[in-house]
């Protein structure tokens, strides 16, 4: 079976060809825009997005939308977190950091809808850590910088195996695999 990621984000591409490699599902990609809606839940957002798709005609796909909720900012950036990391970044989010020294909890929430012949899987992982005092490696994407599962090394600094392990999008990942299976679908 092939499932179609639809995303612009490469990173989001390259770890779920990743995580689905030894499963016998090939992945595709596909940049197809479609509305989003803005909605305070990620869950929403997916849905919304799923029905946006299937009116196109598009069949056995996944989407996803994930974000950075911090605690001592009430959740903020949230389901903003793509726009909030492309006006402000990793610096700015550092900066309103800084007023909170003792919570520096956070967690990075990813909620996956996958369509299988229409029917719709739709599952959430989170992964708890915290916002580090200074951005840290090279790796990962958007975020990945200044979040810390440990408190010691950034999701930037672990290899993509050590990252799918711990990460909200690799628990996703986790949770559609085992629905999946369920559905005899790999």
């Amino acid at each position: 079976m092939i499932l179609k990621i639809v995303t612009s984000n490469l990173g989001k591409v390259e770890e779920f060809r990743k995580a689905f490699a030894d499963v016998g599902i090939g992945i595709e990609h596909l940049r197809i825009p479609y509305d989003e809606i803005q909605t305070a839940e990620l869950e929403e957002v997916v849905k919304w997005g799923m029905k946006e798709l299937r009116k196109k005609g598009l069949k056995n796909f996944i989407i996803d939308d994930s974000g950075l909720f911090i605690d001592e900012l009430n959740g903020f950036p949230g389901v903003y977190s793509s726009y909030v990391q492309k006006t402000i970044g990793n610096d700015g989010i550092l900066h309103l950091m800084e007023y909170f020294l003792d919570n520096k909890g956070a967690e990075f929430r990813c909620c996956i809808g996958c369509d299988i012949e229409g029917e719709t899987i739709i599952v959430t992982g989170i992964c708890r850590g915290e916002i580090l005092p200074l951005g840290m490696g090279t790796d990962g994407f958007g975020y990945d910088p200044i979040f810390s599962v440990d408190g010691d090394r950034s999701l930037a600094e672990m290899s993509l195996d050590e990252k799918n392990a711990v990460s909200h999008r690799g628990i996703a990942i986790k949770l559609l695999m085992k629905e999946l299976r369920k559905r005899k679908v790999c």
